[in-house]
């Protein structure tokens, strides 16, 4: 089975390429980050006549999470528990084939020590203390998404550019780093290991071309799941097309 993680920076733009690209690589599941539209204008018919199950959670302009299925989807869950209505849209999880499937769009923060970077460092600690209490080490459990972290040096195009800025503060990837400390793998690093390959690069100063990017894009398993994880990469090409997101999908194949 396949899993597929994508900011697609709004469906409503992108929802032919999210097409042409699954057509393209019989992806099974594909979680989906920022599709900036509210519940009522999301393309649920287009996506179903397409062949997927979708379960989803949006606002207007911003934010926005949804998981596309070729399997059904199961006990889904919709924000932390104790979200309100009116909090952001970030997190959504379902049950796919017996895989706990958390896809997030983690907090980006704006810039350091604002209350926008508090608030993704809490809700950090927030994602951490929900795998405590709901979900098994044992079990098949992945985490996807847009994490705006990028965890380790490998995973910056410059360490001197980017030492202490967002994104590559300490504290987030100690905030991040806790999160994995859960019981998670990295599958794209185990599976690729010195491997530097980044999933986003900024729209501005021709970044793409030059490759200087981030990886900021993550599935991350529990250890039994990631023993039957065979492959996991991260597909350039969607960068490259005509009005692009500015991040690009990461896959993992996992043999169930």
């Amino acid at each position: 089975m396949k899993i597929a993680t994508w900011n697609v920076n709004s469906i409503a733009i992108r929802l032919e390429a999210v097409f042409k690209w699954l057509e393209q690589t019989e992806t099974d599941v594909l979680c989906l980050q920022e599709t900036k539209c509210t519940d009522e204008k999301f393309p649920l018919a287009a996506i179903n006549d397409f062949g997927y199950e979708a379960a989803f959670m949006g606002q207007k302009s911003y934010n926005g999470v949804a998981i596309l299925s070729k399997y059904p989807l199961a006990d889904v869950r919709k924000n932390f528990a104790d979200d309100g209505d009116d909090a952001p849209k970030r997190l959504i999880a379902a049950t796919v084939n017996g895989v706990r499937i958390v896809n997030t769009y983690i907090p980006n923060g704006t810039e350091l020590w604002t209350d926008k970077f508090t608030f993704k460092l809490d809700w950090l600690q927030r994602l951490r203390r929900m795998f405590d209490e709901d979900c098994e080490k044992t079990g098949n459990v992945l985490l996807c998404g847009d994490f705006n972290v990028a965890p380790d040096e490998l995973d910056v195009w410059s360490v001197k550019a980017w030492e202490g800025k967002l994104h590559f503060s300490k504290p987030e990837r100690a905030a991040i780093h806790h999160v994995k400390q859960w019981g998670f793998t990295d599958v794209f690093r185990e599976k690729n290991g010195n491997l530097q390959e980044f999933s986003w690069w900024n729209y501005r100063e021709g970044a793409f071309p030059k490759n200087q990017g981030l990886r900021i894009d993550h599935i991350w398993t529990s250890r039994p799941l990631a023993d039957k994880c065979v492959a996991c990469w991260i597909d350039r090409e969607p960068r490259g097309w005509e009005r692009p997101s500015d991040h690009t999908p990461v896959v993992a194949e996992f043999d169930l």
